[in-house]
Formats: C-alpha cells, sequence, structure tokens
C-alpha cells in the first residue's frame, strides 16, 4: 500500500555526481598544447650542423624532455578534441554549411597567415636581417603557402591545418559510420603512419587516426570517463612507454637507419598516452580556481598557434642575442619562458590587429577574435564553443 508524505516529510535524495567541465578543459587543453606546441619550434640559434654537436649535452636533455612532456600530446590531443566537436555538432545541426564554416575557419586563416609570414620573414632577409629565408621557386612558394606536399619552411605549423580541413571535410561522412568502420580506418591510418608512406592526401595521417578517435570518444562518453581516471592511471602509460622512447631515440641518432617502423610505432604509441595525460591534466585545471584566469587567455589560442614562429623568425632572435644561442649559460631560462614570451606577443599583436580591423581580426583568429566576440568561448554553451581550428 503506497504512503502519502506530508509536505514537510524529508525525502531521500539519490546522488547526483557532479557536472564535469568538459567544456572548460577543453579550453584549457587547446590553450596548453599550443604553448607545448612552441617548445617544438623553439629558438636555439643554432644550425643543423651546431644542433647536432649539442645532442647528449644537458641543454639538449632539457630540450628533449620539453619537447616530450609537453610537446608531445599537442597534435593528437587538438585532433581528438577536434574529432569530438565535429561529432557534437553534427550531431545537433546536421552538415549543413560545414564546409563552408570550415573553409572560412580553417583554410582561409592558414592561406592568410602563410602568405604573411612569406612577406614578413622573406622581407626582413631582403632587408639584411640574417639567417632568414630566400624566396624560392613555384614549388616552394606552393609549399609555403599550401602546405601541398609538405609543410613550409616558414609556417611549419599550418600543415597541421591543411590535414585538419581534409579531416573536416570528411567528418559529415565518418560520423555516420559504425563503430567497426571507424577501428578499421584507424587500424588502416596507424600502419599509413607506422609505415611512413608519404601519399600526400595527408602530410601527417596520424591527425585523421586521432580525429577518428575524437569522433569515437564522443559516442561512449570517454572525455568524462578518462576525465575521472587517477592521476597515476593516467600518467602510467606516457611513463612505461618513455623509456623505450628514449632508448630507440638514442639508437637512432647514431644509426639514423635503424628500426623506422619501431621507432614510428612507439612514437605514435607515445604521442597517444602524452594526449591521455594532457587531457587528464586538463581536466584537473578545470576544477582549480586558476581556470578562469586560463580560459580568458584560450581566445587567444588560435592566433599563437598561427604566429608563434613569426615570434621565432622575427623576435625570439634579439632576445636571444642577450641570453646567448643553445649552449649558453642564459639560454636555458630562455627556452623555458618561451612559450609564455610567445604568447604575450599574440596577445599584442591580436590588439594591435582588433584596433586597426576588427575584421582582419575575425579573419586571422578563425572567429576567435573581432568586435563580434565578447565573452570567451569556454563560458558559451558547448554547441557554440567549437574552436574555430
Amino acid at each position: 500500500m503506497s504512503h502519502i508524505l506530508p509536505p514537510d516529510a524529508p525525502v531521500r535524495r539519490m546522488a547526483v555526481p557532479p557536472l564535469l567541465p568538459v567544456s572548460q578543459a577543453i579550453g584549457i587543453a587547446r590553450l596548453l598544447c599550443i604553448l607545448g606546441i612552441v617548445y617544438v619550434h623553439g629558438w636555439t640559434g643554432l644550425s643543423g650542423e651546431a644542433m647536432a654537436a649539442q645532442v647528449g649535452s644537458a641543454q639538449d636533455v632539457l630540450r628533449w624532455t620539453m619537447m616530450e612532456l609537453v610537446g608531445r600530446g599537442a597534435v593528437p590531443l587538438l585532433s581528438i578534441v577536434s574529432g569530438w566537436l565535429v561529432a557534437r555538432s553534427l550531431a545537433r545541426r546536421g552538415a549543413s554549411g560545414l564546409i563552408a564554416a570550415k573553409a572560412r575557419t580553417v583554410l582561409l586563416p592558414m592561406l592568410l597567415w602563410n602568405g604573411l609570414a612569406m612577406l614578413l620573414v622573406v622581407g626582413a632577409g631582403w632587408l639584411g636581417v640574417p639567417d632568414m629565408p630566400s624566396l624560392g621557386g613555384p614549388a616552394w612558394l606552393a609549399d609555403n603557402l599550401l602546405n601541398l606536399t609538405r609543410g613550409g619552411d616558414i609556417n611549419v605549423q599550418t600543415a597541421f591545418l591543411r590535414d585538419l580541413f581534409l579531416c573536416m571535410l570528411a567528418a559529415p561522412i565518418l560520423v555516420r559510420q559504425r563503430a567497426g568502420g571507424l577501428w578499421l580506418l584507424i587500424g588502416a591510418t596507424a600502419v599509413w603512419t607506422i609505415a611512413g608512406w608519404q601519399l600526400y592526401l595527408l602530410l601527417r595521417p596520424s591527425i585523421l587516426l586521432f580525429f577518428v578517435a575524437g569522433i569515437l570518444a564522443s559516442r561512449h562518453g570517454m572525455a568524462e570517463r578518462l576525465g575521472t581516471l587517477r592521476p597515476w592511471r593516467a600518467a602510467l602509460p606516457f611513463f612505461a612507454i618513455l623509456p623505450l622512447k628514449i632508448w630507440l631515440s638514442i639508437r637512432s641518432e647514431a644509426n639514423p637507419g635503424f628500426h623506422p617502423e619501431l621507432l614510428n610505432g612507439v612514437d605514435l604509441l607515445m604521442r597517444a598516452s602524452a594526449a591521455l595525460l594532457a587531457w587528464r591534466m586538463a581536466m584537473a585545471i578545470a576544477r582549480h580556481r586558476a581556470a578562469p584566469s586560463l580560459l580568458g587567455l584560450e581566445r587567444y589560442g588560435f592566433l599563437l598557434f598561427c604566429s608563434h614562429l613569426l615570434f621565432t623568425w622575427l623576435v625570439a632572435p634579439a632576445i636571444g642575442a642577450l641570453t646567448g644561442p643553445m649552449g649558453s649559460p642564459g639560454w636555458p631560462l630562455y627556452f623555458l619562458v618561451q612559450p609564455l614570451l610567445a604568447l604575450g606577443f599574440a596577445m599584442l599583436l591580436a590588439s594591435g590587429i582588433e584596433a586597426i580591423s576588427p575584421r582582419a581580426a575575425s579573419l586571422l583568429s578563425g572567429g576567435r577574435l573581432g568586435a563580434a566576440q565578447t565573452a570567451s568561448p569556454a563560458a558559451l554553451p558547448l554547441a557554440q564553443a567549437h574552436w574555430k581550428l
């Protein structure tokens, strides 16, 4: 027999788990990833031969460590996040307008930044600034503007945008595939990556692999589940693979032909485990009181990604003249703070562009800056928070 409780009777409520700050973690992860990418392209002031002479030195170990610990998971996690967000976006609003939107917010900024980088960096060389690349022939122009067959010599990082745009073109088809088909594509792309085939469809096929992984993660709620892993569990795969990666790197330095497929396979595992660790860190930071400040900086993330090599080419050497190149006593500290200096450069650049033309700021930032942007995307509903990268 049922009983009607009086209005003031205590009611037992089921515990409701707290909403995980996934959208905030995405914004923080993007910012951290791009700051980590700056380490990969950090200024050393050395030529290739001089860099080879530094192999094994304390400063070389520092550089390698920061690239592996901070930069290694950057592109994989950015690819996973893009796949995750595209799957959510297509589930809500369908494929209409997706291609045009991505052409405006991914492909067009790539072309504009590549053209701007060639103009400024090659122009600096014409004005007498040393160690600047000179203008090449048609093939050089095609690669440096379009990333046609390789990453450019000036803005090498924008090759990621080229491959990501192609993944976006395939996204309406990919999100409709069964899980088995997506896993088969991941396996085929892993073979492509490990074998080192250059098919020119994608310059870095691992981007497609992680993009598809992001679609699967969206379907199965993996962002939330992996974000609650115990920290030691999230770190274990990375630090388990790290000794093998170090050993293979040492062997490949001594013998460049040493089992390239094995090196590629371990590198792929390393990138996946680094992406997991970076995601767990981003989820932890999203719960911290510092999260709002970091999310306020996230709006400059795309501009930092696109402009940090301009900082490396045009600004970093002037600071390096004071600290000295890699091998000098002052270089390690300079290397460690380069991501923050590049972020400051991007923020100043953004302020200047916005003051001159909000429209240009919107185009160059993939829609993240400009007069229409009045709030951090991390504060918007998830459907609107899709990073334009």
